[in-house]
């Protein structure tokens, strides 16, 4: 599935969408660059979810919790995993194989500790379609 995205408004409805479709323990790997609207479409994902709560990217804490949802919301940036043994520490599989949903930004950074089969979210700019534009792809793949 293809979405095309005109305005941080459009990734954060997209989001909402996705999010309101959701199913516990389905796991989706967030892909884009800096500043492709990664931290808009997950906060969208999450009013999708019911979650009333702030959303913000968890790069430092690699890990929020959210438990006010339809289902348990677990947002994942592993930007600064630097050793795949953080995961194990953190208890992943307590998160990847529970009753939640799991969105994980920055996923192919630890792609040896998915699940055969996630569902792929990249967003991708295309300058000559305006600043604004995003280009998101949702698909059921491997990494």
């Amino acid at each position: 599935m293809i979405y095309e995205s005109f305005k941080a408004e459009d990734t954060f409805l997209f989001g909402e969408q996705i999010g309101k479709a959701c199913r516990p323990g389905e796991i989706y790997c967030l892909l884009g660059d800096l500043g492709v609207g990664k931290t808009v479409f997950t906060q969208g994902f999450a009013k999708g979810l019911g979650i009333s709560e702030a959303v913000s990217s968890p790069t430092f804490t690699i890990i929020q919790e959210y438990e006010d949802g339809r289902i348990p919301f677990y947002h994942f940036d592993v930007y600064r995993i630097s050793d795949i043994e953080e995961m194990y520490e953190l208890g992943y599989e307590d998160y990847f194989y529970g009753e939640g949903v799991c969105l994980i930004e920055w996923a192919g950074l630890i792609k040896e500790l998915l699940p055969e089969t996630v569902k792929i979210i990249s967003i991708e700019k295309d300058s000559e379609k305006g600043f604004d534009y995003r280009k998101i792809q949702l698909e059921e793949s491997q990494l």
